[in-house]
């Protein structure tokens, strides 16, 4: 029975990966994955972030012989939003940095992905009231201002 649900599973995902998940902005290009990664970095700081944290497996898997996708997770802020952040809700920090997700394609190029800070931040906003939300709002600009330069 676990492997029927298992080959269910498998079927189902190229239907899943083809829709956005909710509350994420997803950004196909022609791009390859290394360029896109280059390109993404310098708009962050084009566009008054810091590249925070940088974590993937590719260059791990592929010291143990493994070749996976190009995959990897940037993570932006900076000390302004993390202070007023915090001004609102200590909680909503466990959020920071928010996270652009690069990750190469099957045909060569790669796709630029995020979760909108709106959306990120949105478990918090009991807490960090209309102020958070007016943060959220201004990041939601902020990081599609990065995603849209990081993709031309």
């Amino acid at each position: 029975m676990k492997a029927l649900w298992t080959a269910v599973a498998l079927l189902a995902l190229p239907a899943w990966a083809d829709e956005p998940l909710s509350g994420w902005a997803v950004y196909p290009t022609d791009k390859s994955y290394e360029d896109l990664v280059a390109d993404t970095k310098s708009a962050v700081k084009e566009n008054g972030l810091i590249v925070v944290t940088q974590a993937g497996p590719t260059k791990a898997a592929a010291a143990r012989g493994i070749v996976i996708p190009g995959n990897l997770v940037i993570g932006a802020f900076n000390n302004d939003y993390a202070v007023r952040v915090l001004e609102t809700s200590v909680h909503a920090m466990i959020e920071a940095p928010i996270r652009f997700y690069v990750t190469e394609n099957e045909d060569g190029t790669a796709t630029l992905s995020y979760k909108t800070p709106s959306y990120v931040f949105a478990p918090y906003v009991y807490e960090g009231g209309e102020p958070l939300s007016e943060i959220a709002v201004e990041l939601d600009t902020k990081f599609q201002a990065v995603a849209e330069s990081a993709v031309k």
